[in-house]
């Protein structure tokens, strides 16, 4: 008699028997795993051919930029050392200066046709960039905006939060502050506060590049003590830069100063308008700006002093109540210390 035999085992079924389906979301799981290691081969990969490859500029313009994000240095050093960063660092960049700009007479004589509480905005594009200029004719309406209290224990604000206190009608980033990794708290500036005249942060006699207005209005940049700041009259200023336009002379850039990246920039022309300037990075309609393109957009504008603020996720400016550029962080605006706000005024904005 024959007996009839039923498979104990997978292996054993015959071609026809019924297969167990997958469960769909190991499936899933399964095809991610996969698309991320093809995609962190493809970034290795990209990145050895950028730092080993025959082009020295695209090499350099890769390092500067990411060496100035928070979060993304590693990158500069996973093909190359310590050593060669260092040595593309120290040939591109800003040359150092002494120079600081000279105490201001009158201003010249502006658009009478244009009234003196006017506001404007306007499109800035460049080859590898997009951003924003705001035209503010009367520099008595820009000051420094900054938290209660610089507690290390403490948080920075949004720039919209910085701009409603002050009942601001515009502002943008301003200074640098501690930010270890990228996830720093926006309380703590780096180097020199000063408002109304009084110095909030940073030592009498330490040396910082000082950004501010003096009591006469104009914008003051270059490298000063705090006492130096208190005594030539500054009223309100922070630190930062570098600076791009001392006393109508460019700063000396070599090779690929800064790399592509978002900035804030903030200048002044001969008859006192100050030039406020965001420009968006990080994006594929807008990479960024190096500091090249910065001091070329500032002199379009007729900017005879001018000087590179707190970029990269930074970077933002509000107007009227709406950001008006592109947030290069993927959890929006940052928190920050200080910034540059333009007071209300009368009529005349544009």
């Amino acid at each position: 008699m024959t007996t009839l035999q039923t498979p104990t085992d997978r292996s054993a079924a015959p071609a026809n028997w019924p297969r167990r389906p997958r469960h769909p979301v190991l499936r899933a799981l399964a095809m991610v795993g996969v698309f991320l290691c093809a995609l962190i081969a493809f970034l290795l990969g990209a990145i050895y051919i950028i730092c080993k490859g025959p082009s020295p500029a695209a090499r350099d313009l890769f390092v500067h930029t990411v060496m100035e994000t928070s979060a993304a240095k590693f990158t500069a050093h996973i093909f190359l050392s310590e050593g060669e960063v260092q040595a593309i660092l120290d040939k591109n960049g800003v040359m150092e200066t002494d120079e600081v700009t000279q105490a201001g007479g009158e201003f010249e004589a502006g658009d009478a046709q244009v009234p003196k509480d006017t506001i404007e905005l306007h499109d800035v594009t460049g080859g590898s960039f997009k951003g924003k200029m705001l035209v503010v004719h009367d520099p008595s309406r820009v000051r420094v905006a900054a938290i209660a209290s610089f507690d290390p224990e403490g948080k920075g604000q949004k720039l919209e939060q910085l701009v409603a206190d002050a009942g601001a009608v515009a502002g943008i980033n301003g200074g640098g502050f501690a930010d270890e990794n990228g996830v720093g708290s926006g309380s703590v500036p780096l180097g020199l506060v000063i408002q109304q005249g009084k110095l909030r942060a940073g030592g009498m006699d330490q040396e910082y590049s000082v950004i501010g207005f003096d009591e006469s209005d104009h914008l003051v940049v270059g490298r000063m003590t705090g006492r130096q700041a208190v005594e030539r009259g500054l009223r309100d200023a922070l630190s930062f830069g570098p600076a791009f336009i001392i006393n109508g002379e460019a700063a000396e850039i070599s090779g690929t100063g800064g790399g592509l990246n978002p900035r804030t920039v903030i200048g002044q022309r001969a008859d006192g308008a100050v030039l406020l300037l965001v420009i968006d990075g990080r994006q594929p309609q807008s990479l960024g700006a190096t500091y090249q393109d910065c001091i070329q957009v500032m002199q379009e504008w007729g900017a005879v002093n001018a000087a590179n603020l707190d970029g990269g996720s930074s970077t933002q400016m509000i107007y009227q109540g709406e950001t008006v550029n592109v947030c290069a962080s993927l959890y929006g605006p940052r928190d920050l210390p200080t910034a540059f706000v333009v007071d209300q005024a009368g009529e005349g904005e544009a």
